[in-house]
């Protein structure tokens, strides 16, 4: 009786040392999956951040570069400059600016700026072209670099609405007492060679006669008028309303047929 009252003690003591060992392992089994759920959630809320810092970056990139260049820079680390061989490029500038800033402190001269080219931005991107940069009180854009094909009736359009806008601007400014600010808009079109420069910080930017003559058009124009060459004319007359100024003589390039456009 003794030997089987002892086994039978033992056998108790053994199951309750399970009991307690499989408790624990419950225990340390219930505290690791909590431990797992949570690395996991912390992974996806990373993964999740991780996705939303490149959606910033890569913004940040379109802000700058067009999202072809921008594309071949993430995947090649750089960009080729490539010749184009029908580019739109419209040159904006305030005629009266200099005069209008002396009128203005920093601060609110960097606000009509800001207000304007803002603007402006908005209707670059609503016809689905570049912006390439300000330079001062100018504003540079272009068709082309996208799409493949010269946007001339976009940059046609969006340089109307550019100068609507200010020629709403200016009748709220003279409403107010204040100056505003008139604009000469010049458009030209042809071959330009566009690229990345700089390795710091990026610029994209574009090169060539194209861009000089279109530079030309804006100077050559007059406050409230969009100034176009006759290569804009031919390729676009049937679309909008023309008038023709004659030749006029340009620095370094001889006389060149101009033409002032309006919407038909």
């Amino acid at each position: 009786v003794g030997v089987f009252l002892e086994a039978a003690i033992d056998n108790i003591m053994l199951y309750r040392d399970l009991e307690q060992i499989n408790t624990k392992l419950e225990s340390y089994n219930i505290e690791l999956e909590r431990e797992v759920q949570e690395r996991t959630r912390d992974i996806a809320i990373s993964n999740e951040q991780l996705k939303e810092e490149k959606h910033k970056s890569d913004q940040l990139l379109l802000n700058i570069l067009p999202e072809e260049i921008a594309n071949e820079l993430k995947r090649d680390g750089k960009s080729q400059a490539k010749l184009y061989d029908n580019l739109s490029v419209l040159f904006t500038d305030f005629v009266n600016f200099t005069s209008y800033a002396e009128s203005l402190s920093p601060g609110e001269l960097v606000a009509e700026l800001d207000h304007c080219f803002r603007a402006f931005d908005d209707i670059v991107h609503k016809y689905d072209i570049e912006k390439i940069k300000t330079i001062g009180d100018a504003y540079l854009c272009t068709g082309g670099i996208a799409e493949h094909r010269s946007q001339i009736k976009e940059v046609i359009m969006a340089a109307l609405e550019m100068r609507n806008f200010m020629t709403n601007y200016n009748d709220e400014c003279r409403k107010l007492g204040k100056q505003g600010m008139d604009i000469r808009l010049g458009i030209h079109l042809g071959p330009a060679i566009a690229g990345v420069v700089g390795s710091k910080k990026f610029a994209f930017d574009i090169w060539g006669d194209t861009v000089n003559i279109a530079s030309r058009m804006e100077s050559h124009g007059i406050p409230g008028k969009i100034n176009v060459s006759g290569d804009v004319f031919n390729a676009c007359k049937d679309d909008f309303a023309f008038e023709y100024r004659g030749k006029m003589q340009v620095k370094n390039k001889g006389e060149i047929d101009m033409y002032f456009v309006e919407p038909k």
